[in-house]
């Protein structure tokens, strides 16, 4: 039983890849790249820097790409997979910081809570993130941590168990609210992160659209009668 993976979901990424591949590889050993769809050398990319490679054939969405990895490490019987962006966006040094909070309170998703200062970030993309993290605060009862990060650890199974369907970034989302609604444990761990200058960016985020779709995941979720009450305990360390 190989204890945690790290998982990391890539869509057209050859270019950055590599070194987030090698990067998780020296902090967890085994890293699962899910290619989704990808139109360039992505799955190439990821097998020379050593990475285990699962691909679709057409593009699916992140929360596909995340769902397809989680059920193939839950099929080999790993308990924790660490996500992380194939844009380099996401630092492996800063994995052992989120394992250490994982260790502290078992069973917990943990959200790495990206560190922006300093850094340019498009509006539109500030305003998607407000939204989103707004709206589940008010849903939640409580600030939920960084609700687009995808750097986070997830325990697989129960991960799994929570039932969150939303196949593109919306699944971030969902998965957060779901967790709060069954008393899952989550928490916020502030993490350094790297934005190249906005000219040389690189993000599928549709904010406007991308928005919209996880209030519409948000609004299904809340009209699931056979969901819980919300009842989370969230915690920033």
């Amino acid at each position: 039983m190989v204890g945690t993976a790290a998982l990391i979901p890539a869509y057209d990424a050859a270019a950055s890849l590599a070194p987030v591949v090698a990067g998780a590889r020296a902090v967890v050993g085994t890293v699962l790249v899910v290619d989704d769809g990808s139109r360039d050398d992505t799955a190439a990319v990821a097998a020379r820097a050593g990475a285990e490679v699962l691909r679709h054939e057409t593009n699916r969405g992140k929360g596909a790409a995340l769902l397809t990895g989680l059920r193939a490490l839950a099929a080999r019987g790993v308990e924790r997979a660490v996500t992380l962006d194939a844009d380099g966006q996401h630092l492996p040094e800063e994995i052992p910081r989120l394992l250490a909070a994982a260790e502290a309170t078992p069973g917990a998703i943990v959200v790495g809570v990206r560190q922006k200062a300093g850094f340019t970030i498009r509006r539109a993309a500030r305003l998607g993130n407000w939204v989103a993290d707004a709206l589940l605060r008010v849903i939640a009862g409580a600030p939920l941590p960084d609700t687009q990060s995808g750097f986070r650890v997830y325990p697989v199974a129960a991960t799994l168990a929570l039932g969150a369907r939303g196949a593109r970034f919306d699944f971030e989302t969902e998965v957060l609210l779901r967790a709060a609604r069954r008393g899952m444990p989550i928490v916020g761990v502030p993490v350094r992160v790297h934005y190249p200058p906005p000219a040389e960016r690189v993000s599928h985020y549709r904010p406007w659209v991308d928005t919209l779709r996880v209030v519409a995941t948000v609004l299904r979720v809340l009209a699931d009668r056979r969901a819980a009450p919300l009842c989370c305990l969230i915690a920033f360390r």
